[in-house]
């Protein structure tokens, strides 16, 4: 397939949930603009590319037009789950540092990511992924209260009613749910940071909706062995001995061997050791209901094997995965880093200068079709050669 027939094929598939004819016409071209325009992908830059009397129209499908957001990229979703075959859900965060005070959710707020307060919008997008590509399908902006108990800034960013405060965490859960139960989404394990979260409660939401799922965790101290059978001390005694963490510690590091995997940041190869122990959450008062599925595995890998505590913790409710697979599947999201910067930003996911919520959400639909197609034009080109 041709690069031109990958563009037509998503564009048209996305789109057809648009209603009206000019409408689709609209975000063909605000698509094609973002693909070919070169530069800070603003309205006007897309319009100078298609000529300039339409970017009166480009701004009117993107900031006012009623067509529903969702509805695209639902069929993005799906479109990309034939086309790429994705391993992994990898919830990505993204920071939008603004200016002003304007804009849809814009307010200083603290960012972990920098560690300390910025002005700016936060949002997290969930994207499908395998080792060659990644591509986001569903996008939310997390607004902070004012924005929600302000009627004034309500109005003014066309905030619908069923918008809450939501936080980056409560976002992303959300929007794996729908991904899931609404768009009837084939399951993948959602990898995602809980790092400045509630593990606990994030890990029960996904299990409930029956959502396979490897997170990031900072601490395994609300976490205790499914068994102690077969467990030796580091320190020359009974692991009765310790607290609950360091005999979980002790119990993945003699586990431990060396996985191979991708850093798709550095387009390198990495052994990194590697240990896995089952696991349950502390506050499990017995043992004797437990069937096998519900447990879950804790895994620990060492930057440095000299090291007595790894520096990463991840936790997964997918036990019977080969533990090198459950790894790689974690470090899926260096690809979706990866392609956030080399696709994603050069085609202007950072660049949306509207106010509005629905312009907001919007142009990210846009930017993720123009994503998919390039993604899907280069994985085209690498099966041709």
């Amino acid at each position: 397939m041709s690069s031109l027939d990958v563009v037509d094929e998503v564009i048209e598939k996305t789109l057809a949930s648009i209603p009206r004819s000019d409408q689709r016409r609209w975000g063909d071209m605000y698509v094609r603009g973002l693909l070919a325009a070169e530069g800070k992908k603003t309205v006007r830059s897309l319009a100078n590319w298609a000529g300039r009397s339409f970017e009166q129209n480009l701004h009117q499908f993107i900031s006012k037009s009623p067509w529903d957001s969702g509805s695209v990229r639902m069929a993005l979703a799906h479109h990309m789950h034939r086309a790429a075959l994705p391993r992994a859900w990898v919830v990505q965060p993204l920071v939008l540092t603004k200016m002003g005070r304007h804009s849809v959710g814009v307010d200083r707020q603290f960012v972990a990511e920098f560690g300390r307060v910025v002005n700016c919008q936060q949002g997290v997008g969930v994207w499908l992924a395998n080792e060659q590509v990644s591509c986001p399908v569903d996008w939310r902006i997390s607004l902070p209260a004012g924005w929600i108990e302000e009627p004034d800034l309500r109005q003014r960013a066309a905030i619908p009613e069923f918008a809450c405060s939501d936080t980056l965490e409560q976002c992303a859960v959300k929007a794996v749910v729908r991904m899931a139960v609404e768009w009837d989404l084939p399951r993948r394990p959602v990898v995602m940071d809980l790092r400045e979260g509630d593990p606990r409660l994030t890990c029960q939401i996904l299990t409930d909706h029956q959502i396979p799922f490897v997170v990031r965790v900072d601490d395994p101290e609300r976490l205790v062995a499914a068994s102690s059978r077969g467990l030796r001390s580091d320190h020359g005694y009974g692991a009765h001995h310790a607290d609950p963490a360091t005999t979980l510690i002790s119990m993945v590091r003699q586990q431990r061997r060396p996985v191979e995997w991708r850093n798709h940041g550095a387009d390198t190869i990495h052994r990194t050791a590697v240990g896995s122990v089952a696991v349950r959450p502390l506050s499990r008062r017995s043992q004797t209901s437990r069937s096998h599925e519900e447990d879950l595995v804790l895994l620990g890998a060492w930057a440095n094997p000299a090291d007595r505590r790894p520096h990463e913790f991840w936790l997964s409710n997918l036990p019977r995965l080969p533990l090198g697979t459950l790894y790689r599947t974690a470090m899926l999201s260096r690809r979706v880093e990866r392609d956030l910067a080399e696709v994603s930003d050069p085609l202007g996911v950072r660049d949306f200068e509207g106010r509005s919520y629905p312009g907001w959400h919007h142009h990210m639909t846009m930017v993720s079709l123009a994503h998919a197609i390039t993604v899907l034009c280069g994985s085209a080109q690498a099966s041709a050669a």
